[in-house]
């Protein structure tokens, strides 16, 4: 495993350590119980929207008995001018271990990590950078739906130029053997993406699949411009994973959504909570993985004993 004490983007990840995040995580969802050797205070630093994330890194920092300090960026002291680094600069300074931080810009994490802060840190999204977290749950659905990912098919559909989530997905996914292909409007597919994989219309894709992993447009980092002339009815018939194109998936294909889902645009709403869709899955999974991203670090701290960890998760895939 990384002896980092942050945890900001999948190019850290070898295989081995997403096998161990992976196993980790399988682990707790079994009831594996970890014991903290003292008090260990966790904040959560969200300076865009979230439901999912947010409240799933919470749950798993209080499920490993961490006490969660509350903070609110619209009352905090970077409303007056203060730098984000100074603000963790203050959190570390009264004995927070952990900052998990979701930010607007790009790598807002490069100069945190340049500085060497003790406390650890994990990235809950950067802009249209990297979501890491996201990612491993990712993983950990594909795996425990295939118990493998070599030579899988999987196409990341829809707003593929502002998706971390896309970003993060086809790095680890290739890395890992996936074949990968993208779909969604061709203005939104560009050579960071045709590095990993090759763009086809969906209707070419949705036969054979084992993996439709949808995105939602992100009206948020759209022009205005853009996003007035945005049509969703017409969005969701030439881009969107309609009842008929699913009709058209493979038995043992899934579907899968890093949510929030707009029903009716980049899927129909039926689909949701169909039989293929892991999508409500993709967000218990959430949890324990992040659980197991956060162990690693608390071992790293020496917070944790290592040799219960080490156990537990240090399993090859099948």
């Amino acid at each position: 495993m990384q002896t980092t004490n942050y945890l900001v983007s999948v190019d850290q990840f070898s295989n081995a350590d997403v096998t161990h995040y992976i196993h980790l995580a399988q682990a707790f969802k079994r009831g594996l119980a970890v014991t903290l050797k003292r008090p260990a205070y966790a904040m959560n630093l969200f300076f865009e929207n979230s439901t999912r994330t947010h409240t799933s890194f919470e749950m798993a920092e209080r499920q490993l008995g961490m006490q969660v300090i509350p903070f609110d960026p619209k009352t905090s002291s970077v409303t007056k001018g203060e730098s984000l680094l100074d603000t963790l600069k203050t959190i570390q300074a009264i004995g927070v271990d952990l900052a998990v931080i979701r930010h607007p810009h790009d790598h807002y994490y490069q100069p945190l990590i340049e500085a060497g802060l003790d406390m650890s840190l994990i990235n809950a999204g950067d802009g249209s950078g990297q979501h890491p977290s996201q990612s491993l749950l990712d993983m950990l659905t594909i795996y425990e739906e295939f118990g493998h990912f070599d030579g899988l098919k999987i196409a990341i559909v829809g707003d593929l130029q502002h998706s971390r989530v896309a970003r993060s997905n086809m790095m680890l996914l290739t890395q890992l053997g996936a074949q990968v292909y993208f779909s969604g409007p061709k203005a939104w597919f560009n050579a960071d993406f045709a590095k990993y994989g090759d763009y086809r219309p969906l209707d070419e894709l949705v036969g054979e699949m084992d993996v439709m992993m949808l995105l939602r447009v992100q009206h948020e980092r759209l022009t205005a411009d853009k996003d007035a002339t945005f049509d969703a009815a017409s969005y969701h018939q030439q881009f969107g994973l309609t009842a008929a194109r699913a009709a058209k998936m493979p038995a043992q294909a899934i579907i899968m959504h890093p949510a929030p889902v707009n029903r009716g645009v980049e899927i129909a709403s039926e689909l949701v909570d169909a039989p293929q869709s892991r999508i409500f899955q993709q967000m218990t999974n959430g949890m324990y993985i992040r659980m197991a991203m956060i162990t690693q670090l608390l071992v790293q701290k020496g917070l944790l004993a290592a040799e219960p960890i080490e156990e537990v998760a240090h399993v090859n895939f099948n």
